[in-house]
């Protein structure tokens, strides 16, 4: 194809490639139909690409003069390695749909044949996709769903068992491959919401790998739509279930949507409570420990921060041998998005839950020293200021307060603070050292800039510092 030209005429506007099944619009102006569908229906434009007109419809004509030149061209060049297109298969009409879900419902022995037509077809074109929508299909497979449990009650050692099981597989498939618009979601979860959501919760349960994937993800666009009623009224089982999607770690694409889901109904209601009984905390970390990936870290970290809005879950997260050190590793590795997530759920863990023994461990894995380079890096306002009340924290005497009125009152200077405050600027130059070399630069007195303005940060002054220990040279 690179040692030829290819005529102008021959080529999309839109991808600029050979034409396979060329339509014309009512503007005139032909394009392949791959490209003119996911223009119009996918990206929801109603303009010309070329000419930017308003289009007053979308009937997309196909040019089979045009094709047959091109397969003319493809033959007369096959020399050059061009392969000659094949014939398109002419779209499907709303009625060949309606014929197929009708053999469905009346004929329960096509009803899986019928089924693997309809993926087929919902495979096929953007096109195909919104007329099954609109002819119905969308009512009918949830309605297989919704009828899958008893069904498989009933008829538990029966030979269709398995037949049943098949065509309740197909129709998810179907449902998720349709990309279902959000006003035929929300009609779905209003009309019948319960039982769908019933029925998808059994498929999380009992079904295979990949139809638990499929239906986490339609969860997540259910769920996107849904009112707070029923974000509210979510049921305990469900958050098991996406715990368990996360833990089995089925595919990326479905461990993002139920990190996404986690998102979207944790803030309502007692969900918080209801994913921290589920193990969603425990989990999250371990997928902290063994993910790198930017998003997938920035989402896990999202849902942590959230958990952590409440007792039960700050708790789990201390309960975790690495769970303070894997969130402080994230600081400043993955993303700015990342890094300010990571500090808030260490200021909560600060503000509602510390103890002498939190307190120790922070300093120890290391926790301190990464919020001390927080305030030196180009970290969000939000991010330095919690750490600097996190510090600040670290640096008073008396924990039997409660850390909210440590946070507001603070308390006389003590030579303990002071010496605690040495070491805390010592934790920060070993680390800085440690990780991005020797960063500071270095006074006269032996301390650097930057380790005034950390002292600076809570309170304490160089000199108060000195009083008690002798900073040591590099």
């Amino acid at each position: 194809m690179d040692q030829i030209d290819v005529p102008y005429h021959f080529l999309c506007p839109i991808s600029l490639q050979l034409m396979r099944d060329p339509v014309t619009i009512s503007t005139g102006i032909t394009y392949d139909r791959e490209n003119i569908e996911r223009w119009l229906f996918s990206c929801k434009n109603n303009t010309c690409p070329v000419t930017k007109q308003e289009l007053f419809g979308k009937d997309l004509t196909p040019n089979h003069t045009l094709r047959r030149l091109i397969q003319a061209w493809c033959t007369l060049n096959a020399s050059f390695g061009i392969e000659r297109i094949p014939t398109p298969r002419p779209p499907i009409e709303r009625a060949q749909i309606a014929k197929l879900l009708n053999d469905a419902k009346k004929f329960p022995h096509l009803q899986l044949k019928s089924l693997r037509r309809l993926r087929s077809i919902t495979l096929e074109s953007e096109r195909n996709r919104i007329c099954l929508e609109e002819a119905g299909a969308v009512d009918f497979l949830a309605t297989i769903l919704k009828n899958g449990d008893s069904t498989s009650v009933d008829i538990a050692t029966d030979h269709n068992e398995s037949e049943f099981s098949r065509a309740s597989d197909e129709a998810l498939n179907i449902l998720y491959h349709l990309k279902i618009s959000e006003r035929k979601l929300k009609n779905l979860i209003t009309n019948d919401g319960d039982q769908f959501l019933e029925s998808l919760l059994q498929i999380l349960k009992h079904s295979s790998y990949q139809s638990r994937a499929y239906a986490t993800m339609l969860l997540k666009s259910v769920f996107e739509v849904a009112d707070p009623m029923h974000l509210i009224s979510i049921r305990p089982e469900m958050f098991v279930e996406l715990v368990r999607v996360l833990n089995d770690q089925i595919s990326q694409q479905s461990s993002k949507a139920a990190l996404k889901l986690l998102v979207e109904v944790c803030p309502w209601g007692r969900n918080r409570i209801k994913a921290v009984e589920g193990g969603a905390v425990s989990v999250l970390i371990e997928l902290l420990l063994d993910k790198s990936e930017k998003r997938a870290c920035e989402l896990v970290l999202a849902v942590l921060d959230l958990l952590c809005g409440c007792a039960e879950g700050r708790a789990e997260l201390l309960k975790h041998g690495a769970g303070l050190a894997v969130v402080s590793k994230k600081i400043l590795r993955v993303s700015h998005v990342a890094s300010d997530k990571a500090v808030r759920i260490l200021y909560s863990i600060c503000r509602f839950s510390a103890t002498s023994r939190v307190l120790q461990e922070m300093l120890q894995v290391g926790v301190v020293a990464k919020l001390c380079l927080v305030l030196q890096v180009d970290s969000s306002f939000k991010s330095k200021e919690r750490a600097r009340e996190i510090l600040k924290l670290h640096s008073r005497k008396d924990l039997n307060k409660s850390p909210q009125t440590e946070m507001e009152n603070s308390p006389a200077m003590s030579p303990e603070k002071c010496l605690f405050a040495f070491n805390l600027v010592k934790a920060f130059r070993d680390y800085t050292e440690q990780v991005q070399g020797n960063l500071d630069l270095v006074t006269s007195d032996g301390c650097s800039l930057k380790s005034h303005e950390i002292l600076d940060a809570f309170g304490v002054s160089l000199e108060q510092v000195q009083g008690h220990s002798r900073p040591v040279k590099r």
